[in-house]
Order: C-alpha cells, then sequence, then structure tokens
C-alpha cells in the first residue's frame, strides 16, 4: 500500500466557519418546517418556501411568503422561535450557555469566533461580553413578554397569550419581524401600549449590545466609548426625525393624541430593522415610502440584532463630511479622531450595499411581475428590506418566482452574515498585510 504524503489539511477561517454555521442552522430550520409535523391540519409547505422561511427567521428579517399564524402549528413556531433567537444572538451564545452549564472554559479559538461574530477589534473580554449578551437579552425579553402578556393574556387566554407574549417579545428584540396575527400589527394600531412595548423592544435590540455595556457600566467606568456617543446620536436623530415626518404624512388624525403619537413612533423604529407593520404599506404615502426605504437602509447599530448599513457607518461618514466642510481633512468628532482606515471601511459598506441593493432591484424588475398601479418602489422597498434584515413589504414575497426567492434569500444571509462578517474580517487581514512599499505618482481628477 501506498504511502499518500503532501495531504493538505482543509483550514476553515472563522469567518467561513461562522458563514457556514449560519448556512447549517438554515438548512436544518428548513427541513424541521418542511415536515409536516410542523404544520396545521390540512396545510403543506413547499421546501423551497420552508427554506425560505428558515433562512426568513436566522437572518432575523420577517419576510415569507407564507401566512406562518395558518400555516405552522405551534410546534413550527416554536422552531421559528428558536431560529430567530440563534439567528439574533448567535449560535456561539448557545455554545457559551452550554459550556457555563457543565463549567467548562472556552478555548482560544471560541473567543476568536465570538471576537468575529460580534464584529470586534480584539478577542480581549469578548467571553464577558458574551456573558453580558445573554443575561441582558434574557432579561429583556422576559420583560418585554411580561408587559405583552398584560395586553395578550386577557385577549386570548392564558396558554396562548403567553405564547403569544414570549414569540412577539422575542421576535421584537431579535428584529425579526415575524407575527401571529396574520396582519402583523395592524390590528393593534389603536393599542399604543403594545406599539410602544414592541418598539421599545426593537430599539433595544437594535442599540448594539456594546452600546448597553457602555450604559449600563457607566457610573463605574465615567465615560462612553466613541462607538456608544455616534451610535446614539444617530439613532436618536433617525427616530425623532422619523416620529416627526411619519406624524405629518402618514397617522390617521381621527386616532387620539397617544395613539397617534405610538403609531408615529412605531413607524419611525420598526424600519430599523424589525419588520412589524401597523399600516399597509402598499397605502403609505410616498413621502413615507422614501424614508421608510432610508431608515431600512441605514438599520441599527453594530454589534446588534439589526441589520442595514448601520447606524455608526452613517455616523462615521457624516464626521468625515463636516470634517471636510470645517477644512479639516481627518474625521474629527466628539473630541476623537476616527483612523482613516475606518472611515474607508464605512465607505466601503455603504457603497458595496447600495450596488448590491441596486443590481438586485435591476434583476428583480426584469423576472417579477409589478402590478399595474404599482412602480419600481415595488421591487426596491422589498430589495432592500431583505437586504437590511427588515421584513416589510409592499407585497411582493408572497408572489414571487423561484428565482425571486432565492434572489431574496441570498440577499438576507448576505445581509446577515455577509457584509456583516465576511467583507470587514477580509479587510482587516488584508490592513495587516505589508503590500508594496511604494506609492505612484499623484494625478488630479476633475469632479463635480
Amino acid at each position: 500500500m501506498k504511502e499518500i504524503k503532501n495531504i493538505k489539511k482543509i483550514k476553515i477561517s472563522n469567518v467561513q466557519f461562522i458563514t457556514l454555521m449560519f448556512l447549517l442552522i438554515i438548512l436544518a430550520g428548513s427541513v424541521l418546517l418542511w415536515l409536516p409535523f410542523t404544520h396545521q391540519d390540512g396545510q403543506t409547505l413547499g421546501y423551497v418556501d420552508a427554506l425560505f422561511v428558515a433562512t426568513s427567521a436566522v437572518c432575523v428579517t420577517g419576510l415569507t411568503p407564507i401566512n406562518i399564524s395558518e400555516v405552522l402549528n405551534p410546534i413550527g413556531h416554536t422552531i421559528m422561535m428558536v431560529l430567530i433567537e440563534l439567528g439574533g444572538l448567535g449560535f456561539m451564545s448557545v455554545a457559551l450557555m452550554v459550556a457555563v452549564m457543565f463549567k467548562r472554559r472556552l478555548s482560544f479559538q471560541s473567543r476568536l469566533l465570538i471576537k468575529d461574530m460580534l464584529n470586534l477589534d480584539s478577542h480581549g473580554g469578548v467571553v464577558k461580553l458574551l456573558i453580558f449578551v445573554v443575561k441582558f437579552s434574557m432579561s429583556v425579553q422576559l420583560i418585554g413578554a411580561v408587559l405583552l402578556g398584560t395586553q395578550f393574556i386577557p385577549e386570548y387566554g392564558l396558554r396562548k397569550g403567553v405564547f403569544f407574549s414570549v414569540f412577539h417579545s422575542v421576535s421584537a428584540f431579535c428584529n425579526a419581524g415575524f407575527d401571529l396575527f396574520g396582519d402583523s400589527l395592524m390590528g393593534y394600531k389603536s393599542n399604543g401600549f403594545v406599539l410602544i412595548v414592541i418598539s421599545c423592544l426593537i430599539l433595544a435590540g437594535g442599540f448594539g449590545f456594546i452600546v448597553w455595556y457602555d450604559l449600563i457600566h457607566y457610573k463605574k467606568e465615567h465615560k462612553l466609548s466613541l462607538h456608544t456617543k455616534i451610535a446614539l446620536s444617530v439613532s436618536s436623530f433617525l427616530v425623532v426625525f422619523g416620529t416627526i415626518i411619519f406624524f405629518v404624512t402618514d397617522v390617521e388624525s381621527k386616532m387620539s393624541g397617544f395613539n397617534q403619537f405610538a403609531n408615529s413612533f412605531f413607524l419611525s423604529v420598526t424600519p430599523r430593522t424589525a419588520g412589524f407593520a401597523s399600516l399597509d404599506y402598499g397605502s403609505m404615502s410616498y413621502a413615507g415610502l422614501l424614508l421608510t426605504i432610508v431608515l431600512m437602509f441605514i438599520g441599527g447599530t453594530s454589534g446588534s440584532t439589526a441589520g442595514g448599513v448601520k447606524t455608526t457607518t452613517i455616523g462615521v461618514l457624516s464626521v468625515q463630511l463636516f470634517s471636510l466642510l470645517k477644512g479639516r481633512n481627518s474625521a474629527e468628532g466628539f473630541g476623537r479622531t476616527i483612523p482613516l482606515k475606518t472611515v474607508l471601511k464605512s465607505f466601503m459598506f455603504v457603497f458595496f450595499s447600495s450596488v448590491i441593493c441596486f443590481v438586485s432591484a435591476l434583476i428583480l424588475a426584469m423576472t417579477e411581475t409589478i402590478p399595474y398601479q404599482s412602480g419600481i418602489e415595488y421591487v426596491l422597498f422589498e430589495v432592500v428590506s431583505a437586504f437590511a434584515t427588515v421584513g416589510l413589504t409592499m407585497g411582493l414575497t408572497p408572489n414571487l418566482t423561484v428565482f425571486g426567492k432565492f434572489l431574496i434569500m441570498s440577499l438576507m444571509f448576505i445581509g446577515r452574515v455577509g457584509l456583516y462578517t465576511v467583507i470587514f474580517s477580509l479587510l482587516r487581514k488584508e490592513m495587516k498585510s505589508q503590500g508594496h512599499n511604494f506609492s505612484y505618482p499623484q494625478e488630479n481628477v476633475l469632479i463635480g
């Protein structure tokens, strides 16, 4: 027997491992949702649709070609809730909980995985941060479920009311946007309490765990990181600005003052990036649609359950813009200078995200049927919603072709795993490489 030599071991990077794990979770979830024991009596679900729903759940998006309240039974809903939790918090959170239960230490490799999963710059203190993520997430979701239970239990009874409360608390905190009512939260547009609770859960998940860690430990540390300052500034501006605009453009004037505010606030929060709806976006004003698309594209904060290009990305570019207007080349804000490589990463992320959304919208405009009374916003809205893992829809998803479904699934996957993990990690790797040690001559280009 000949000796086999020079067999190279296949090495999988942390980024590839994280991507592969998300993919395996999606495939496992799709098989479970496809099996009959997760369906309501008399209902069937094709595998492509099951794969779509599983992808949407793990990527915490909320887009679905089916009505999950009618097709799936409580077992299916529970499986979806687990997929949402895994997608929102990350599979490493589960690994940590198992390790703590069995009193085992995480390996150095696992710490590096956590670093890449949370998009951190170093692996120092990652286990401590991940423990905080798990404790904070479980606590907030429990509080949310209790508050929602005050409304759902009297309406649906104890057993169903508790399940509905837990499911929607998890869905809102993880910014997933799935509902068990069949019409999202349109039936609760006159219940300002439910809308405010859901909005607060969305914000809690979308602010980012690093931001919450800084805020909770502020009394001890007496300082906030630049990341937290930028995230809070941009998020606050978007929420306030969005609330005012939606109050003017799309909120019914016949509602009470509190419900008007609750709906305006909800419409400003849910595109970033939860996907719950209190009104039919097909009948929304063009101003409201345009603002919603912008809010979806921006999304939440880095290191959170939300998608989009992230508030911190927009914040960094804004700081650079204002610095240039002041005659300064470097990005200076909040008493700090942001490294040039961070500015370039932000620009790259926004540029590639824009290109992906444009190309995808162009393809779907050729492959899908657009209703006579609708325009290109019908497709663009869906594309941005999928890429930013939002889940809002104007009605395209249930009518997608098979090709369209796979394209939207790809967008959801890229939005949750691809750009968030792969591009940033690859860029960090390139930054560390020495490259060439010379520069080419400069030459001006006319612009503007």
